[in-house]
């Protein structure tokens, strides 16, 4: 029999790193993040990461593996974490995969095509004409060049809008034609996938309070450090909270309103998030969080059921 993987997804905030600890702690696992800001090192506050006791608990992967000024696109997730599981079943543990980048988690599970190399001439143009024309722009040019690539990636993210304009021009065809080609899906695990929904209300007032405890905890003094030691180009630097934090740093805004805007820009993310996972095939989904200790043992019977 294939070996088990399961795969907890949900949106920021909804306690996908609580039920994954318990999961390790009843069923002999090892957990992959499946997070594209946990990856890199030097970022600790701004983030929600395993602490360092949970991360000598249980052994993760995926965490801290790169520095901020390093790029780590959803085919090198893939690839890293395809590796790790391979090692993970060798050992015979439960690889759980844990997180909320939904572009990283597809690349694993379904893989991605083989689209054209990153183009440093067509970013540079895109990312000066974004800055000469506002930020909706980008989205009106691939509404041009692929409205169903269009429909798919928010309007305000620049990365992703940038990537998919790139591969529509270098590729001549649009994303969307260029995705259904060249796609090398995970193969040789049973994939048991764990859904977490919360009462929004709940949800959003837990993703406020861990807004305010970023900026508590001392998010802008990491921020500066870190802009320090790698400069502001970055992309990793305009992740949530970072970016308000830089916004404090250069006098646009005060500490209270970076809180405000992060709160809000967490909770656009958490919708955007359960919009993208709702996509995923098999979802088994529970209505609440993962520290909840009932839906905790919803959750291990499901993976109880199924090794």
């Amino acid at each position: 029999m294939e070996p088990l993987l399961v795969v907890l997804l949900g949106p920021t905030g909804s306690g996908k790193t609580a039920l994954s600890l318990t999961h390790a702690r009843r069923f002999p696992s090892e957990i992959v993040s499946c997070d594209s800001v946990a990856v890199y090192r030097d970022m600790e506050v701004g983030t929600a990461k395993p602490s360092p006791s949970e991360r000598r608990e249980i052994p993760h992967h995926l965490i801290d593996v790169l520095t901020p000024d390093q790029f780590c696109t959803a085919g090198d997730y893939a690839r890293l974490a395809r590796q790790a599981l391979t090692a993970i079943v060798s050992r015979q543990h439960l690889p759980v995969v844990t997180g909320g980048t939904g572009l990283y988690l597809r690349a694993l599970l379904e893989g991605l095509f083989a689209g054209p190399q990153r183009s440093e001439k067509i970013r540079a143009r895109l990312t000066h004409s974004a800055k000469l024309h506002g930020p909706a722009w980008l989205h009106r040019v691939l509404h041009r060049l692929d409205p169903a690539a269009a429909r798919r990636i928010h309007s305000n993210d620049q990365p992703k809008l940038i990537r998919a304009i790139e591969v529509c021009l270098a590729a001549r065809q649009p994303l969307t034609e260029a995705w259904k080609t060249g796609r090398d899906p995970l193969t040789g695990y049973r994939i048991l996938r764990i859904g977490l929904n919360p009462p929004r209300p709940d949800l959003y007032a837990r993703i406020d309070a861990r807004a305010a405890k970023m900026f508590a905890d001392g998010l802008v003094e990491e921020t500066r450090g870190l802009l320090r030691k790698y400069g502001d180009s970055p992309p990793a630097f305009d992740s949530l909270g970072y970016r308000q934090a830089r916004a404090v740093l250069r006098g646009e805004l005060t500490e209270s309103e970076a809180i405000a805007a992060t709160g809000q820009a967490h909770r656009n993310y958490a919708k955007r998030q359960l919009t993208w996972f709702r996509r995923e095939p098999d979802v088994r989904w529970l209505e609440g969080f993962g520290d909840d200790p009932a839906l905790a043992a919803q959750a291990s019977e499901l993976v109880q059921q199924s090794l």
